[in-house]
């Protein structure tokens, strides 16, 4: 008899314990930490700007299936010596959204590795870094970007990532400049 209240109480126990283990509750409510629940809060609130400031800067973005923390965009508009710009604006954990902007050049991405003179385009991006207002680099791949990061600390910086999305049509120029390492040719003008 004991042992039959006993298997019955185990029995009892796995179906109490091992669903809430796996995260199975029963109802579908999903718990979220509090990091995370900040961070859909802010990629809800980077959508609705993207949404409001897009269509001025004629570019229309879109949340990323692979990640969904993303949104991107392609800018080609009002541009001389780039094809397009592609826009990544991404939200972390850590409060921060972060922008890398490719430029596509010649039907790709701008290659670090592929260019005519790589010594001479990471010099020239070096000192982008210091003199305009993005930031430049490479990706793990090779492939160059500007950017800019912020941190929410202080909230939401609507006026300030509307600053940064207006202000990517000005980095053509600055290919522009990196037209001779990348194939030799110069710049456009406008």
């Amino acid at each position: 008899m004991k042992r039959s209240v006993m298997l019955l109480l185990l029995a009892l126990m796995i179906m109490i314990v091992v669903p809430g283990a796996y995260g199975q509750t029963g109802a579908h409510s999903e718990t979220q930490s509090p990091r995370e629940e900040a961070r859909i809060k802010t990629r809800e609130q980077l959508r609705q700007l993207l949404d409001k400031v897009g269509p001025l800067i004629k570019v229309s973005f879109r949340q990323s299936e692979k990640a969904p923390f993303n949104f991107v965009g392609l800018l080609k508009e009002g541009l001389t010596n780039v094809d397009s710009f592609e826009i990544v604006v991404g939200v972390t954990l850590d409060q921060t959204i972060g922008f890398r902007i490719f430029p596509r050049y010649g039907g790709g991405y701008i290659n670090v590795y592929k260019v005519k003179d790589s010594a001479a385009l990471m010099r020239q991006l070096l000192r982008f870094s210091d003199q305009v207002f993005l930031f430049w680099g490479a990706d793990q791949s090779g492939d160059i970007f500007s950017g800019y990061t912020f941190t929410l600390e202080s909230g939401f910086p609507d006026a300030a990532i509307t600053i940064v999305l207006r202000s990517i049509v000005n980095m053509d120029q600055y290919v522009g400049r990196l037209r001779p390492a990348i194939d030799g040719t110069t710049a456009a003008t406008k």
